[in-house]
């Protein structure tokens, strides 16, 4: 068994600085780390409890099988917010059949970014007995 010590997602995005502004401004993502320099350089956001590293460049947009989930303790807030800030907004939020409140959004490549609202009866949250 390979002993995981600690994760990230990687972009390699069509535009770096495009992307930089996006999940660095709009998002408001705080920067773990930054490496290399110039416009190709790398920036590591915090994501949780894992990272989100804007690095090199791509000619090609990712796939759209590539997605993100991002928890957030208010989507409707989150929403209002990115709104406010010029983020399109590709799905207001909407309470899923499966409990969840879920809307989304995406970067300036087209990857699609899921902010996730858990409430607080949620299974995932409370588990009546235990």
């Amino acid at each position: 068994m390979v002993h995981v010590l600690s994760g990230r997602t990687l972009l390699h995005p069509t535009d770096p600085e495009r992307s930089r502004a996006f999940y660095g401004t709009q998002l408001g993502l705080a920067v773990y780390r930054e490496f290399g320099t110039g416009p190709e350089r790398g920036t590591v956001y915090f994501l949780g409890g894992g990272f989100l590293e804007v690095s090199g460049r791509s000619e090609i947009p990712p796939s759209p099988a590539v997605r993100l989930w991002l928890q957030v303790e208010d989507v409707a807030a989150a929403h209002d917010e990115l709104r406010g800030k010029g983020v399109e907004i590709v799905r207001p939020p909407v309470k899923e059949a499966w409990g969840l409140v879920e809307m989304w959004i995406a970067d300036p490549d087209g990857t699609r970014i899921v902010l996730v609202e858990v409430p607080a009866d949620h299974p995932l949250r409370y588990r009546p007995g235990v």
